[in-house]
């Protein structure tokens, strides 16, 4: 069974992945200078279950050529040596199911273990009974009960590059009639085996002597500091402070990432250890363990596992000389395409650039449009920056998500009162821009949002969740316009209703203060105003022409016919659709892909997508719990235009990458991100399994696409400020608007040419 299963694996995975050659050697800060290995921890362990054949196969087929897949020993108690994530069974596979009442209790190095145990059964009831779960609760569980166990010649036999085995336990195994130490001796005459870790210093010097030194590198592995290593009962914390002992016996140490960059208990990175300076002096090689995509670690990270992995071997001072990961392409990519070796920070040659929009700035990480946040985009690299105005009671305007300011601001502290419902506006009830003077909203202090913090426990950089200036939009132009960023966007929202209800303009608002700020008249900026509401766009296209517009559809939609699209053409040359308008997700799953972007493309319009979060419970299981997979797909794979996102470093650090799979020669890339394909992890789903999908999305209707004209602005007792226009500007007939449509496919080609004018550098831009 094991054996077809394994051939199945191989014939779906391998049609849907590049070969990936090991990078060329630079001077890496590791012991000998050569690149950080990856190291799979039972294969691709945070998709399937741990050391499974889907797990093993996808981590060599998706990560580097050199990718070490490595498997935690157990012993059954005929001593046949199988992978899983530890004694207890339970943890890793069906047994609770198939032998519900033979669990027993055992001491293991002191402590008292309940649970089903490999020593307890022998491995032909093992392979032939039990099925392989995912032992992390977070990730896919559609894949439990159909992979077997995997035997150590098993995962052998699919000809790792490099193999790892890791021992523990020898007193318990030897109150059972198995020894540890007698199977690893066999095994290491029997198999080429590259590393052998264990946690119990007894383990590996009493292997010490029949070990191969040069085909067999032996790596002590550092439990957590406070327990203790049944040998010398010391703790792990006293031991890492005799290194010098340690490499009397073993060749490297295998510790967890926080014994190199700690995490402080209010859950941010603290300066980093000596301990790899330490052992690199000795001679030791260092492996850092721990990293997973989908764990909750140092808020200096954004969500962004890269940046994690770039930490430990790319930070100028030392570099850790491989990493224990569950999640393999994530590490190739960090080591072949992100490191500063490989990616400087500059378009790569030929490629199409997306332009990287910010959400709000970079909200992922401060509050939303503030001045940190604007800043922060910069700084990420944004190609353009963002401000959705929203107007105060007495018409300032500012930049702000939404009119209602429960979620980026601390209004409900002081202003609960003023709750109301507004239909038009939304469905829930909120405390609104319009209905607050600029002074009192000057009171409030902005407020990082959280989206996954209730669901999921997720927060953004709380350090900073209150921190920042809102920006009024004549601050936001100066600001725009001194930081020389190549576009800004204007996003224009409830218009209609505030003219007609609050006696606010918002479209001549925002008109004085593009032309206040000479916007208008200069053309080393790209503007952009995006709007869901087509009278907007109207009004832009006759006083702006030379504005680009961008038409928000706000809902998901399956299909976008034609009529639509020539309906939408009269008001935008843009079209920002959500993510999920572009792939079906079912059970965050990936089943299905539209002709959305195709049929937008084809109606000669743009296609943004927004909106990009770094944040793996944001992500199907297909990108591996890594935002630039599911950037690389929507970039090189559908071509989008532009990537609208909370996180731009995300985005730009990808648009910028060596590895992308649209290179003029991807041959001698040392690596290939190949976008996902759509729906193949729901394909290796057994068929009983799969959950019912979900049902069609609808179709682009035109008659949604249409608004009425903007009403009038009604006279109220409010003041305007001064300068501010009465009401929409009277359409002015100009040949450039005729022309307008005519920009495309050149969009991105136009901002890319403005910021050349200014900055005396060009970017091949490539629409489709």
């Amino acid at each position: 069974m094991l054996k077809c299963v394994l051939v199945i694996a191989s014939l779906i995975i391998t049609s849907s992945f590049a070969q990936h050659n090991l990078p060329p050697k630079e001077q890496w800060l590791t012991l000998r200078g050569e690149e950080p290995l990856v190291i799979a921890r039972g294969g691709l362990s945070g998709v399937f279950p741990e050391s499974s054949p889907f797990a093993n196969q996808m981590a060599l087929v998706s990560g580097l050529h050199n990718t070490v897949l490595y498997c935690n020993l157990q012993l059954t108690k005929d001593a046949v040596g199988i992978c899983l994530t530890d004694l207890r069974l339970q943890n890793s596979t069906n047994i609770e199911d198939v032998f519900p009442g033979e669990h027993k209790s055992y001491n293991v190095n002191g402590k008292i273990i309940k649970g089903w145990f490999s020593v307890d059964y022998m491995s032909r009831t093992l392979f032939n009974k039990l099925l392989m779960i995912q032992s992390v609760l977070s990730r896919p569980s559609l894949y439990d009960g159909t992979l077997p166990i995997a035997a150590v010649e098993d995962v052998m036999g699919i000809k790792p590059t490099q193999f790892w085995l890791n021992a523990e336990h020898e007193a318990f195994y030897a109150e059972h009639n198995l020894s540890v130490s007698l199977y690893l001796q066999k095994a290491l005459r029997m198999m080429r085996i590259n590393f052998v870790s264990s946690s119990e210093i007894g383990i590996l010097k009493g292997i010490s002597g029949s070990v191969n030194k040069a085909r067999t590198k032996l790596v002590f592995r550092f439990l957590e500091a406070t327990e203790i290593e049944p040998t010398t009962k010391k703790t792990y914390g006293v031991l890492a402070q005799e290194l010098p002992m340690i490499k009397t016996f073993a060749s490297g140490i295998l510790v967890r990432k926080e014994y190199i960059w700690p995490i402080g208990q209010d859950k941010y990175v603290q300066p980093a250890t000596t301990l790899v300076m330490d052992a690199h002096k000795l001679g030791l090689e260092v492996y850092a363990s721990g990293f997973a995509n989908d764990a909750i670690v140092g808020y200096n990270y954004s969500y962004d596992p890269i940046r994690e992995y770039l930490q430990y071997f790319d930070n100028g001072h030392f570099a850790v000389d491989g990493v224990l990961t569950d999640f393999s392409p994530a590490a190739s990519q960090a080591v072949a395409c992100y490191s500063s070796f490989r990616n400087n920070g500059k378009p790569q040659p030929g490629l199409e650039q997306a332009l990287v929009i910010s959400s709000n700035g970079a909200s992922g990480d401060f509050p939303g449009s503030t001045d940190l946040a604007y800043q922060r985009a910069i700084d990420d690299g944004a190609d353009v920056i963002d401000c959705s105005v929203q107007l105060s009671k007495d018409g300032v305007p500012f930049c702000m998500d939404m009119a209602d300011l429960l979620t980026g601001t601390t209004v409900v502290t002081s202003f609960s009162a003023r709750t109301t419902t507004i239909p038009e506006v939304q469905s829930e009830a909120g405390i609104f821009s319009f209905d607050l003077t600029w002074a009192e909203i000057l009171t409030l202090k902005p407020q990082i949002t959280n989206p996954f913090m209730a669901s999921s426990g997720l927060a953004r950089n709380p350090a900073f969740k209150n921190k920042g200036k809102f920006m009024t939009l004549p601050e936001f132009l100066e600001f725009a316009k001194a930081k020389a960023v190549s576009g800004i966007m204007i996003n224009i929202q409830n218009a209609a209703y505030l003219a007609s209800k609050k006696g606010l303009d918002m479209v001549g608002t925002v008109s004085t203060a593009l032309i206040n700020s000479t916007f208008d008249k200069q053309s080393t900026q790209q503007v952009f105003i995006r709007s869901d509401d087509t009278s907007v766009l109207s009004f832009f296209k006759a006083k702006f022409p030379n504005f680009i517009r961008v038409l928000t559809v706000d809902t998901k939609i399956g299909d976008a016919p034609k009529d639509a699209l020539e309906e939408i053409k009269r008001y935008a040359e843009v079209v920002a659709i959500p993510r999920g308008s572009i792939i079906e997700i079912t059970n965050y799953f990936t089943t299905g892909l539209t002709k959305v972007v195709a049929e937008i493309k084809a109606s000669n319009l743009s296609v943004f997508v927004y909106v990009m979060r770094n944040e793996y419970v944001s992500l199907a299981f297909d990108y591996y719990s890594e935002a630039s997979m599911e950037i690389s797909t929507f970039v090189d794979y559908f071509h989008v235009d532009g990537i609208i996102t909370e996180f731009p470093n995300t985005a730009k650090r990808y648009m910028t990458c060596p590895c992308r799979p649209t290179q003029l020669n991807p041959n001698g890339a040392p690596y290939i991100i190949v976008p996902p394909e759509i729906g193949l992890l729901m394909k290796m789903v057994a068929p009983e399994a799969k959950p019912p999908t979900d049902p069609p999305l609808p179709p682009l209707d035109a008659d949604d696409v249409i608004d009425p004209p903007l009403p009038a602005v009604v006279e109220t007792s409010a003041t305007n400020p001064s300068g501010v226009a009465d009401g929409p500007a009277a359409a002015t007939p100009s040949a450039a608007v005729s022309n307008v449509a005519n920009l495309f496919p050149s969009l991105l080609s136009v901002v890319v040419l403005n910021f050349f004018i200014s900055h005396f550098c060009i970017v091949i831009i490539n629409t489709h």
